[in-house]
């Protein structure tokens, strides 16, 4: 199992960090129509019950603002995956259909405010650590091209970095050639919702991803515990 954790300079911003990696072998479709048609129950109610000003209120999503401000990172101008995503939906605009995957990870997005990393276990290089980004470095992001990662959180490989709660990058993108997936969920101090996360997580991919051979890990770091 791809080996996680979380740098020094994380800890030393952020009092409280969890990350939970699910790691398993998954069949890639173009589209799961079951699966679109349960996405599309929750974004429609979600677009019915939820307004933008709510967002801050969502525990989840607020304290990954926290997390983000703490880092020196504006999670105004750079928006963490689930609020991009919330957000869309609130303003009755379509959430991008990719492959059953990705689109499961949404889901599990969508549903609990959690930012959820969702990557190619097999681009990934070496062990991974959960660190701050810097200036000097390259970051193509999916969909958004080149992505300013300084003070940003970021996952990084003997390669450099690969993912953010904001975007994560085209190096380790899920394709339909991807066999071993990755999935991580980034909780800055909020944990109640975790676990129901995960086992939504993993059911999604036994139910829509024909997934095998499932791995989770928790990673912790509480200041308070020190």
């Amino acid at each position: 199992m791809t080996t996680i954790t979380i740098s020094e300079e994380i800890a030393q911003k952020i009092p409280a960090v969890t990350l939970v990696s699910i790691e398993s072998t998954v069949v890639i479709e173009d589209k799961n129509d079951e699966l679109w048609g349960l996405i599309d129950k929750k974004v429609n109610d979600i677009s019915a019950s939820l307004k933008v000003e709510a967002f801050g209120k969502m525990d989840a999503v607020a304290a990954s603002r926290r997390g983000y401000k703490a880092c020196g990172k504006d999670p105004a101008r750079y928006r963490l995956s689930a609020e991009a995503l919330l957000r869309r939906i609130v303003k009755q605009k379509d959430i991008f259909q990719i492959n059953n995957v990705v689109d499961l990870l949404n889901f599990v997005s969508i549903s609990t405010g959690y930012s959820i990393g969702g990557y190619d276990a097999d681009k990934i290089s070496g062990d991974i650590r959960f660190s701050i980004g810097r200036g000097d470095e390259e970051y193509q992001a999916i969909g958004r091209g080149e992505l300013n990662i300084e003070s940003l959180p970021v996952f990084r490989d003997s390669l450099g970095a690969f993912g953010s709660p904001t975007s994560d990058s085209v190096r380790t993108a899920v394709t339909n050639e991807t066999k071993r997936f990755l999935m991580v969920i980034v909780d800055f101090g909020y944990r109640e919702g975790l676990n129901d996360a995960v086992k939504t997580a993993v059911g999604l991919l036994l139910e829509y991803a024909g997934a095998c051979n499932i791995r989770i890990k928790k990673i912790v770091y509480d200041k308070a515990d020190k």
